[in-house]
């Protein structure tokens, strides 16, 4: 009998909802669960949390996450995936550990990838001839140097595969790419080398497919999302794969959502710059060539995937402080409440000049018109509009002078424009704004001292840091 494997998506970002992955888990006879849990600007939260507390650094629902699927998955042999470690890796196992201990899963093992943090390297790698120069603009970054919040290259799914060859239950990484916890049980399971490039690039789309959680069955889908039955219990996507690469996208049984061709479009070109070369550390994948095909209820098969070689290089992210940011709402109601937003708008901008705050930018937009859209929003007659909402912000490189906007607002509910009761809303305490550079770097470089290391959740079992 031909053996295929069997992957639940678990999460697709820090804070995402478990309890569809518990129905994986129940109900969706796989082997392995994987989470995608970071984003940039969830690497610098880590990083301040980390800087507050050295044993923090890592996606604080892991806990919950653990206590949810472990006593379910567990019993099963259903390996967990995830990349939550964020910046402390090794921290977040020790949360996986002690949450093992107190469920009694004294044999669990945990993997722990490392080797994608460099913050503490970038000198070490400049004085072995490394230039850190930003792909968008070729700067250096001396530029940001001293006030960088994190450093991070992103992993591929070598690293993961050698945990699982060596029993890891659950593991726990830093910055991978989003599809490499999906496509490592694949290489590890068929045991396809890293230069069959077809079948790399079909665990990569693979992983691409189930990396946003619901959205590939019928979460923010713009289709017919009206139709979608049992959305309110959506069913994760779960991908099941032949060793030649073909795989099929379905959901547990009895879940709610809907797999279809335009679902699974929908995710697929999700994020997707050039489809031609989706470039990853394992493969670059050609997802032009691809055939989606529905093959049944909630089941899409996929086949024809291409991939190329591996980069010599891979993308480092660093943040870095940014300045910042001070912003707040007004609210304006029929009639007019366009214009009188945009008058609001004029007086605050004068009144920023005048008092002399010191702000680098100033954005506007106008909430139920076009804030979402802005320049592209459809023109409308604006007497129609029953309500608007002025957001300004401004960008500093101070916090006190971010925070003068605040100051601004207030006397405008009684000497601005007639004020329509819409309230001084989201009037924010100033907030530090990210900056990212994106730089390539020899793989080699970094791939030689990224380490795997596996612990078992015994009594007293102490991960150091």
């Amino acid at each position: 009998m031909e053996k295929t494997v069997r992957i639940g998506a678990g999460m697709g970002f820090y804070g995402d909802t478990i309890r569809p992955a518990l129905e994986v888990a129940k109900k969706g006879d796989v082997q392995y669960i994987c989470f995608d849990a970071l984003a940039e600007l969830t690497m610098a939260i880590l990083e301040k949390a980390r800087k507050k507390d050295p044993s923090k650094g890592f996606t604080n629902d892991i806990t919950l996450t653990m206590k949810t699927l472990l006593p379910e998955c567990y019993p099963k042999g259903i390996k967990l995936i995830t990349n939550a470690g964020g910046i402390n890796p090794k921290g977040a196992a020790q949360e996986v550990i002690r949450v093992a201990e107190e469920l009694g899963f004294h044999d669990l093992k945990v993997g722990v990838v490392t080797g994608d943090d460099i913050h503490n390297r970038i000198g070490e790698l400049q004085e072995k001839g490394i230039d850190f120069v930003e792909m968008g603009t070729g700067e250096l970054l001396e530029k940001y140097k001293d006030r960088m919040l994190f450093a991070s290259v992103y992993l591929g799914a070598q690293p993961i595969v050698e945990a699982l060859r060596q029993g890891a239950d659950v593991i726990v990484t830093g910055r991978t790419t989003d599809t490499a916890q999906f496509a490592a049980p694949l290489i590890y399971e068929f045991g396809w080398d890293f230069d069959e490039w077809n079948k790399i690039g079909a665990a990569i789309l693979l992983g691409h497919l189930l990396e946003c959680s619901g959205q590939a069955s019928g979460g923010n889908f713009s289709g017919d999302w009206w139709n979608i039955e049992g959305i309110d219990q959506i069913g994760y996507p779960i991908g099941e794969v032949h060793e030649d690469g073909t795989f099929y996208i379905t959901k547990a049984p009895g879940t709610g959502g809907k797999i279809n061709v335009d679902t699974v479009k929908e995710q697929f070109l999700y994020e997707i710059h050039d489809p031609s070369n989706y470039i990853t550390p394992d493969a670059i994948v050609d997802f032009t060539t691809a055939i989606l095909e529905d093959v049944g209820p909630d089941r899409v098969k996929v086949s024809n995937v291409t991939g190329k070689p591996a980069p010599p290089t891979l993308k480092a992210l660093i943040g870095y402080e940014n300045g910042w940011s001070g912003e707040g709402m007004l609210g304006y109601t029929w009639p007019h409440a366009l214009e009188k937003a945009r008058k609001a708008e004029q007086i605050l901008r004068t009144q920023i000049e005048k008092h002399g705050i010191q702000a680098n930018a100033i954005h506007t937009s106008f909430l139920g018109y076009n804030s979402m859209h802005g320049p592209m929003a459809k023109q409308v007659q604006t007497d129609e509009l029953n309500e608007v909402y002025l957001r300004i912000a401004i960008q500093t490189d101070e916090k006190g002078e971010a925070a003068k906007l605040g100051r601004l607002l207030p006397p405008l509910a009684i000497n601005g424009p007639p004020f329509g009761g819409g309230g001084l809303g989201g009037m924010q305490r100033p907030r530090q704004l990210l900056g990212l550079f994106s730089c390539l770097i020899d793989r080699h470089v970094i791939e030689n001292t990224v380490q795997v290391r596996i612990y078992e959740a015994k009594k007293g079992v102490t991960i150091q840091s």
